[in-house]
């Protein structure tokens, strides 16, 4: 936890009434609180996901339709929430720093982008492993599948464009662009076994109904998405804190610490 005494919050701040929070929305002040992160989010990712794999691959009952290729869902479901999921932030963030020309803003953006990328490829290839055996085929052009793809050309179209482009701030407003307009896929790659006849299952699990899941098929797979999810925190501020003294690096506060590590 974080403790903030006054002579920590700046005299402006303290005048103005100004919420003193806000004080690590400057890549400086946020550089700091990410490395205490890290380590905490890192553990419970080991923890979290090493139990749900345990309980999927090895408590779960075997299904009776499927056999045991269906225990490939303990990585492909999660995997696919947090393809969108990560999307949805990412957009958020590059949106933020779009409308507000916040700098962390748009440095989170970036840092999430490969991670989200990886997860949605990550959906894909285990989408192939448990579709040869129970649909027969690798691949098929199913409406979730090809939007799924298409997210995937998203994230890497999203990279893409900020490399491409020099100067950092005109890359952030260009990739913002793109990623909210990205944006409107996730709710078709979700509702897409509702919209279409796809070979699809429906949602195991519903914000408005019942899991369909057995008990101990759920908590495998809670504990998977949630290991995953500490996971890509942990990755995504790694990657950030490499952004910020990428981008920072002619600042004072990041010759200091240069000078301190040294």
């Amino acid at each position: 936890m974080l403790n903030l005494n006054s002579s920590q919050i700046p005299a402006g701040a303290r005048a103005s009434g100004v919420n003193p929070w806000l004080k690590y929305a400057s890549p400086q002040h946020f550089y700091p609180v990410a490395g205490q992160l890290i380590p905490w989010l890192g553990t419970a990712a080991l923890v979290l996901s090493a139990i749900g794999l345990y309980i999927g691959f090895c408590l779960a009952p075997t299904d009776h339709q499927q056999g045991n290729a269906y225990r490939i869902i303990f990585v492909h479901v999660p995997a696919a929430w947090l393809s969108m999921l990560i999307y949805l932030a990412m957009a958020f963030w590059a949106g933020l720093g779009l409308c507000l020309n916040t700098r962390l803003s748009a440095m989170i953006a970036r840092a999430l982008a490969p991670t989200g990328a990886l997860f949605t490829f990550l959906a894909l290839w285990t989408g192939a492993l448990w579709g040869r055996p129970t649909w027969g085929a690798w691949w098929v052009w199913d409406a979730r599948l090809t939007s799924e793809l298409l997210l995937l050309f998203l994230y890497v179209g999203f990279m893409a464009l900020q490399a491409a482009i020099d100067d950092p701030r005109r890359a952030d407003r260009a990739g913002a662009v793109l990623a909210l307009v990205g944006v409107v896929n996730v709710p078709v790659i979700y509702f897409s076994v509702r919209w279409w006849n796809t070979l699809h299952q429906g949602a195991s699990i519903s914000l408005s109904n019942a899991p369909r899941l057995e008990q101990t098929m759920l908590l495998g797979m809670a504990l998977t998405a949630l290991g995953l999810w500490a996971y890509s925190m942990a990755v995504a501020l790694t990657r950030l804190r490499c952004i910020v003294l990428e981008r920072e690096r002619a600042s004072d506060w990041v010759a200091q610490l240069q000078e301190i590590k040294a």
